[in-house]
């Protein structure tokens, strides 16, 4: 495992990143780890096929037709 010196961190900066992993229960090093992997690492791909059936109960009883007709005449 590779291992990476950070120098001439403002303190300011080095007393949030220790109440942030503090509030983790976290130590720093495996805060500042966390937050480089979250920046770096790409998001997860979801398939549309997963999308499927989202939201069916907030669309429950509105006919589609009359929406879109409805959305469509506020872009005027």
């Amino acid at each position: 495992m590779a291992t990476l010196n950070v120098k001439n961190v403002p303190d300011r900066l080095y007393r949030r990143l220790q109440a942030r992993a503090r509030r983790r229960l976290r130590s720093v090093a495996q805060e500042v780890i966390h937050i480089l992997r979250d920046a770096v690492e790409e998001p997860e791909q979801t398939s549309i096929l997963e999308l499927r059936g989202l939201g069916k109960a907030h669309w429950k009883g509105t006919d589609p037709d009359r929406h879109v007709a409805r959305e469509r005449r506020s872009w005027r």
